[in-house]
Order: C-alpha cells, then sequence, then structure tokens
C-alpha cells in the first residue's frame, strides 16, 4: 500500500466528539429575577421549573472490511481484506437498490480490495462510518408543599428531534465483506432510535 494510503487510513482512524449537558433554572418565582411578588397561582404554575438536556455529535466510526469466507489465519479469525488502492469515498449514500450505504461507489469500493494471502492479516479500520448527532432534552417542575415535602413533575424526551442520524455496519458483530459483493457496505441498522418520551412524578419527604 502507498504512502498517501497509509497515511489516509491513519487519519481515518482518528475521530471526534462532541458532548454538551446542561441544567437551566427558570428565572421565575419569589426569590427569583421575575416574578418575585407573584401570587401564589402563577408561582404554583410558573416557579420552580427547569430546563435540561443531553447533545452528543461524533465523527463516524472506523470499519474494517471482511475477508469474507477466506481464513488466511486460522478457522476462527478470518481476518480483513487487504486495500489495494485508494480508500473509497464513504459516508451515507443509496445503493441501486434504494438502500443505505456506507460506499458512494459499491462496484469502485469492491475493486479496491483483494482476499488476503496466507498469513495476512489484512488492513484493519480503512473505512469511516457515518457520523452520529443526537439530543435528549427534559423539562421538570416543582411544588414546594412544606418545609420538608416536595412535589416533582418532569418530561423527558429521547432522540426529540424523532430523525435517523447515523447508521451502524456492525449488526451482529457483522462487517463489510468481500464475500457478500451483492450486498457489500449496506447499513445493518442504525445508530438512533425512534424519539421516547417519559413522564414522571416524584414525592419527596
Amino acid at each position: 500500500m502507498g504512502s498517501e494510503s497509509v497515511s489516509r487510513a491513519f487519519r481515518l482512524r482518528c475521530a471526534s466528539q462532541i458532548n454538551s449537558n446542561w441544567i437551566y433554572e427558570l428565572p421565575v418565582g419569589h426569590g427569583e429575577r421575575w416574578g418575585s411578588a407573584m401570587g401564589r397561582l402563577s408561582e404554583a404554575l410558573l416557579g420552580g421549573s427547569q430546563f435540561s438536556g443531553l447533545l452528543r455529535w461524533t465523527s463516524g466510526y472506523p470499519y474494517s472490511i471482511g475477508n469474507g469466507f477466506f481464513f488466511p489465519t486460522n478457522w476462527d479469525l478470518e481476518g480483513a481484506a487487504v486495500l489495494t488502492g485508494k480508500v473509497p469515498e464513504s459516508g451515507t449514500f443509496r445503493d441501486s437498490s434504494g438502500n443505505p450505504n456506507i460506499f458512494k461507489d459499491m462496484n469502485a469500493a469492491l475493486a479496491s480490495f483483494r482476499f488476503a494471502y496466507p498469513g495476512e492479516s489484512g488492513n484493519r479500520n480503512v473505512v469511516r462510518g457515518a457520523g452520529f448527532f443526537g439530543i435528549n432534552t427534559g423539562v421538570s417542575k416543582t411544588w414546594r408543599l412544606a418545609e420538608s415535602q416536595s412535589l416533582r413533575f418532569s418530561w423527558e424526551a429521547f432522540n426529540i428531534t424523532n430523525s435517523v442520524v447515523g447508521f451502524d455496519l456492525s449488526n451482529g458483530g457483522g462487517l463489510p465483506s468481500l464475500g457478500t459483493t451483492g450486498t457489500f457496505g449496506e447499513y445493518n441498522q442504525t445508530l438512533t432510535k425512534p424519539r421516547v418520551m417519559e413522564f414522571a412524578l416524584r414525592y419527596g419527604f
């Protein structure tokens, strides 16, 4: 493999990630910036509320290309395919069957690899998959019932945008393999789940 391919394969192993979390207590109610003189009913409706959330963004995960049904090392460890040309363009694309695929051109990607020879272990993590982005958020409201008692209501939503933002190849440990040319590079599952919401009511004493 040429120096340019080696350099690009090394860069593919590097990943980027951004994580953020927050809790913001709305400054409304008695003793707060706004509404400090509001009545008991307004305080019950607007005071003591919080807004929270989690955000995560990552670049795509690196993947190896499987050697298919040829076992150059032993029967248990089939090894990876060998990169012989440029690293194929990867991301999230539609193949000729309309299915999401990691490769922009499946046939060109197949031509960039060969089966490993006996004793070879192949090239690991030379292809990068799709990235991931997700936002979870929640709103909560607390009522003070007495000096040592409170009632807290919360609403939380996971994948609040209900978006498919990321696909995964490794369903059940399977990876793109030279032995599955008809579906080479097709994604098996999503990295995100459909939006889920939950509600909770907690009494503290």
